[in-house]
């Protein structure tokens, strides 16, 4: 079993006063599995920038520029934090959200909704007798 131990002790992270670490729970519950890689950069910008309530101003333009995307791609990709409960958008602001049972139950349906295709997959697969 690895021990851990701290690397750099003088570089221990402490929580900066404008906002809270990205909450754990974005893995452990289904929040990311739902995201491609792009919502998730979007998602980390978003944290990153916003204030104590989770606001932000940033513009399309420059998020698109940021994330290397085009306006029709961050317009996707914002749609689908929106889908999963991650993020409040009314132009010009987003609001980063706190992480509940809410979102996680909506999550947690629409995945149900995977699971059926892929069983639906699984039956037709070559070699599979019904």
């Amino acid at each position: 079993m690895t021990i851990k131990r701290v690397l750099c002790p003088e570089r221990m992270r402490t929580i900066p006063p404008q906002f809270s670490w990205v909450d754990h729970r974005l893995v452990r519950e289904p929040y990311l599995d739902r995201c491609d890689p792009t919502a998730a950069a979007l998602h980390l910008f978003l944290v990153t920038v916003a204030d104590a309530q989770g606001l932000s101003y940033y513009s399309g333009a420059v998020l698109a520029r940021r994330l290397s995307i085009g306006l029709a791609r961050l317009s996707q990709v914002r749609g689908d934090l929106i889908r999963v409960g991650l993020i409040g958008y009314q132009r010009p602001l987003y609001q980063v959200l706190a992480l509940d049972s809410a979102c996680c139950a909506e999550a947690r349906e629409l995945a149900a909704d995977e699971i059926d295709i892929r069983i639906g997959q699984l039956r037709a697969a070559p070699g599979r007798t019904p």
